[in-house]
């Protein structure tokens, strides 16, 4: 993938928003490297949180759900490596100790804290390794927190190659989000685990509004494997130490900041090493435009076509054609472009094909449909299928 280095530089070195400070630790969820994070703010503070829809939500989802009704999270930790999930009333038990230890750490309300826990299912927490570790960082106190964003942002990893950090201003404030997720990504409410810390000062209504408005438009945009996670989570916390912000304008940048770190979360998907761009056009509504649009992103045999240089644009046409409720989509009214050569109805010429091969063998693919019926649109973020995938997934527990 193609990244701005300095730009690169700038999000690595990234400072909190003021009145924001973090902590990062290893407390045995896996072999080495820092597994536990905490971000909190040392004042009260609004907040707005997102989470999976799935049936089978980890306790953790289930327990931040509670806590983020009442607006006033200023605490996220993580425990990376391991989700909590079909872990029973224990897992709950578990979930419950672990804010219970953070927020004794803070000082803070149990109701304060949010918690995220990404990994493999199935699998119990190991307390017997966790409990000690907050003890140990009970005893340091405030002095343990000097953690930056791109040490949680590694802490919070669990097959991402890299760490996902997005950094944007607003007025006087500062906005830094923090992201992981690579697989078993097609989100629906948030994406895997994403925060964002603000020091604006807006109100709860304000935030949440920003909030849903950015996540439709970006996170919920996104798809790796069409699999939506136990886990799922997106909150903003916003402290307003510096001061207030036109919340119009706040709902703009966080939306932008948004759609970097799902640009980041789709070119870094397991065995990815393209990211695949698919806009829909002049369909009868957005959500047609969406639904033709993940469609094509999620299909297999386009992501494989994508992955090989292939413009095989026939499988783009059965990714729309299986769509058989939307009868009012007219083979003869669509046309499809892979980058700017269009390739249906119009097949290219001959000479063509070489420069298709070479918009299909870029690091960032671009796949435009139109539908000839309205002015709706939708763009959607994935990548393609390797044998990494595979691989990745195949091996994952063993």
């Amino acid at each position: 993938m193609t990244h701005d280095h300095a730009h690169t530089r700038s999000v690595f070195t990234a400072t909190w928003p003021e009145g924001f400070l973090a902590y990062t630790g290893h407390g045995g969820l896996r072999e080495q490297g820092d597994d536990i994070s905490i971000v909190a703010s040392d004042r009260p503070a609004v907040s707005a949180a997102m989470f999976t829809r799935s049936l089978f939500a980890g306790p953790a989802v289930v327990l931040s759900r509670r806590h983020a009704a009442g607006r006033g999270l200023r605490a996220v930790t993580t425990l990376a490596q391991n989700a909590n999930v079909a872990t029973g009333r224990q897992g709950d038990r578990n979930a419950a100790e672990v804010v219970r230890r953070v927020a004794a750490i803070l000082a803070v309300p149990e109701g304060e804290v949010l918690i995220g826990s990404t990994g493999v299912i199935g699998r119990p927490l190991p307390m017997t390794t966790i409990l000690p570790h907050f003890d140990r960082t009970a005893e340091r106190g405030v002095a343990a927190f000097t953690a930056g964003p791109l040490d949680v942002a590694r802490a919070m990893m669990t097959t991402d190659t890299r760490p996902k950090i997005a950094v944007r201003t607003v007025g006087q404030a500062r906005i830094v989000g923090v992201a992981k997720g690579v697989g078993m990504l097609e989100p629906d409410m948030a994406t895997m685990l994403a925060y964002v810390f603000t020091d604006a000062e807006l109100s709860p209504a304000d935030l949440d509004t920003a909030l849903r408005g950015a996540v439709n438009r970006t996170f919920n945009c996104l798809s790796v494997d069409t699999d939506t996670s136990t886990s799922d989570t997106v909150a903003v916390i916003a402290n307003g130490a510096a001061g207030a912000v036109d919340p119009a304008l706040f709902a703009e940048v966080l939306a932008d900041l948004c759609l970097d770190l799902t640009l980041q979360l789709a070119g870094d998907g397991e065995g990815a090493t393209k990211l695949l761009r698919v806009t829909v056009a002049r369909a009868r509504d957005h959500a047609q435009a969406k639904r033709i649009a993940k469609s094509v992103v999620n299909s297999p045999l386009v992501k494989t076509a994508v992955h090989g240089a292939d413009p095989n644009w026939g499988r783009v046409l059965m990714a729309i054609g299986k769509n058989t409720d939307d009868t009012d989509i007219v083979p003869g009214d669509v046309t499809v472009r892979f980058g700017d050569i269009e390739v249906y109805p119009e097949e290219p010429e001959a000479d063509t094909l070489g420069r298709l091969v070479e918009t299909m063998s870029r690091d960032e693919v671009d796949i435009v449909v139109t539908l000839g019926l309205g002015a709706a649109e939708a763009t959607v973020y994935g990548c393609d299928l390797s044998a990494g995938y595979i691989r990745v997934n195949a091996d994952y527990t063993t």
